[in-house]
């Protein structure tokens, strides 16, 4: 059954009660151009909800003492050059590593430029210290994509091909697909959309990244998953998930923890284990209790945001347990929506005539490229690939960017060195060049 968003992208959403046949319902076009709907079989771009598969397969290697989780990653990625990062760190996000996606922005890279896992993974390599002090938390792509690398070294073939053949398989979810190249057609896929001037425009890059993300599937097999992660999780007779074999930590929102790829309620009368995915305009949810509740959002809109979607469906729940899921998905839809999905403010701006004093290029060992530093009047200008970002002061050392805080340790007048600090990879040392 569908719900109605006509001419739009928008929502699948699968509910199963404990010990009942799950509901699903959907709404929306899989294909905007082609009118084509979604339905039970439309397959979506997971995002990072494919890193529990990812680690899955790390512990199942770890079981069958093909690797030690406490082992240094180094030892099965000798180009590695961060010392003291073990498996389970990279599992956890506690290694320290900086996102390599997120060092790309600093590039210069736009929406459709093209580049690989091999690329983020060498930039992985060029990191020597850690962004933050071990044990403490930084959520980063990179230890996911190091993680599928550790995985082929192990097991001599690709991550698409082991999980198909450990998990897709035996699993019966032959509609899933971990995408190893973005020319690659995977069968029945939605496209992914955002608004723009009234009607729709594509979001998807040419770049896949198979083990952090670009897991494609549909709401009845990760229902099959969840199952089997249900099932796992209730013969081991524990708290959360392979808990007996690698511990949860502490992650960036409390209460939660985070274990081997999932996140993690411990509540009493509240567990469960969830993760939500956003790549390239799709996003993703899914939610799963002790009990054997199981929710899993998918969206291929910008503007409809999974996550929001199922934390809707969960206040209900509370609220009306026997909820039915037509209703269900109408609140979904409601309450999918990105808060304020109007473009932001954009940093860059013009100052007009005034004239542009130069202030130095700067460059940091960590990412590739140059950055260059211009002062018009009171306006500081922060420069990728000859476009400017206008920085906002935000304090008396500190000015905001598009996405970043670079943080200056004297005025402006001369500026040897700054630090940029990026959600997903801070403490960016930048030094000035010598002049040319």
């Amino acid at each position: 059954m569908s719900a109605d968003r006509q001419g739009a992208p928008g929502l699948a959403l699968l509910v199963r009660f404990p010990g009942q046949e799950p509901a699903i319902r959907h709404t929306g076009l899989a294909s905007v151009e082609h009118q084509v709907p979604i339905g039970p079989a439309t397959a979506f771009n997971t995002g990072s909800v494919a890193k529990q598969i990812t680690a899955h397969l790390v512990l199942l290697a770890a079981r069958e003492n093909l690797i030690h989780l406490h082992q240094s990653a180094a030892d099965l990625l000798p180009k590695l050059r961060l010392t003291g990062v073990t498996i389970a760190d990279l599992i956890t996000h506690t290694s320290g590593l900086r996102d390599a996606e997120t060092l790309l922005s600093l590039a210069g890279l736009r929406d459709l430029d093209h580049y690989t896992a091999a690329d983020l993974r060498t930039l992985a390599r060029r990191q020597r210290e850690r962004a933050v002090p071990g044990g403490q938390f930084l959520y980063s792509n990179t230890n996911y994509l190091l993680l599928a690398e550790l995985l082929a070294t192990v097991h001599r073939t690709d991550l698409p091909d082991l999980a198909r053949r450990r998990i897709f398989d035996p699993l019966g979810m032959h509609a899933t697909h971990f995408q190893s190249d973005p020319r690659q057609v995977v069968p029945r896929a939605a496209a992914a959309y955002r608004p723009s001037g009234g009607g729709w425009q594509h979001t998807q890059p040419p770049v896949a990244l198979p083990g952090p993300g670009t897991l494609f599937t549909t709401t009845g097999d990760l229902d099959r998953w969840l199952g089997h992660l249900h099932q796992t999780w209730t013969s081991q007779d524990t708290e959360l998930p392979w808990e007996e074999v690698l511990g949860y930590r502490s992650a960036d929102h409390q209460p939660y923890l985070y274990g081997p790829g999932l996140y993690a309620d411990p509540r009493p009368g509240r567990t469960a284990v969830f993760h939500h995915g956003h790549e390239h305009g799709f996003s993703a949810a899914v939610h799963l209790t002790r009990d054997g509740l199981r929710i899993v959002c998918l969206s291929n809109s910008r503007d409809l945001a999974a996550d929001h979607a199922l934390a809707a469906v969960l206040r209900s729940l509370d609220q009306h347990p026997d909820q039915d899921v037509d209703k269900l998905l109408s609140l979904a839809a409601e309450r999918a929506r990105h808060p304020g999905t109007t473009p932001a403010a954009d940093h860059r701006e013009d100052d007009g005539d005034q004239p542009r004093r130069e202030l130095g290029r700067f460059t940091c060992d960590q990412v590739p490229g140059t950055l260059r530093l211009t002062r018009t009047g009171d306006t500081l200008h922060l420069w990728r690939s000859g476009t400017p970002d206008r920085l906002t002061p935000t304090g008396p050392a500190t000015w905001a960017g598009n996405g970043y805080t670079l943080t200056l340790p004297g005025g402006t007048d001369h500026i040897e060195d700054f630090t940029l600090d990026l959600d997903r990879a801070p403490g960016l040392a930048y030094l000035r060049l010598p002049p040319s």
